[in-house]
């Protein structure tokens, strides 16, 4: 474009000539879109991003009016656009990969220990109900209903040593399960 023609395009511009824009619009859009696409590699974006540029001159068209070239400017503007652009997907990215490990981290793992909390408690209330009568009422009398083994002793009419062996003999039984659990688990991590 012609430094006169342009000049007088730019004074035009400052006083909200639309026609100026327009002209200054027809004639950089294809250059500053090209040199954005070059680095944006997405020309979507780049349309974008011209857009936003132009509507930055028309708002500050009377500060722009007054600059020596415009062209430079112009392409100042992209330039720092295309800056603004990467560090800003620079951070998008840190951000999205934080999230995704943060999910990762607290979202699957939650799941996956609730799923293991619930298949080793379903475990050990099996192993519970396979137990001997008197082991398993003494059991869940002590660690369910939270008697003591003298309670449960006075209620069972037996002495206080028989509720402490079958507790012992219940708890016993059940470190077995966990450790099977455990063994089955930690062979398909």
């Amino acid at each position: 474009m012609d430094i006169d023609l342009e000049s007088d395009y730019l004074e035009k511009l400052g006083e909200g000539d639309h026609r100026a824009f327009e002209s200054l619009f027809i004639y950089y859009h294809p250059k500053v879109k090209g040199f954005l696409c070059g680095f944006v590699k997405d020309e979507e974006e780049a349309s974008d991003m011209v857009q936003e540029l132009f509507f930055r001159i028309w708002m500050n068209r009377k500060a722009i009016s007054k600059v020596s070239s415009f062209q430079n400017y112009l392409f100042r503007m992209a330039r720092n656009m295309v800056y603004d652009y990467f560090e800003h997907n620079l951070v998008k990215e840190k951000y999205e990969r934080k999230a995704r490990e943060e999910s990762r981290v607290y979202g699957l793992d939650i799941i996956e220990e609730e799923l293991y909390a619930r298949e080793l408690s379903l475990l050990i209330d099996m192993a519970i109900e396979k137990m001997p009568t008197q082991r398993r009422r003494i059991f869940i009398m002590s660690r369910k209903e939270g008697l003591s083994n003298e309670e449960i002793a006075v209620r069972l009419g037996i002495n206080k040593r028989t509720v402490e062996n079958h507790i012992t003999q219940a708890l016993s039984d059940l470190r077995k399960v966990i450790l099977c659990f455990l063994i089955f688990s930690l062979k398909f991590l």
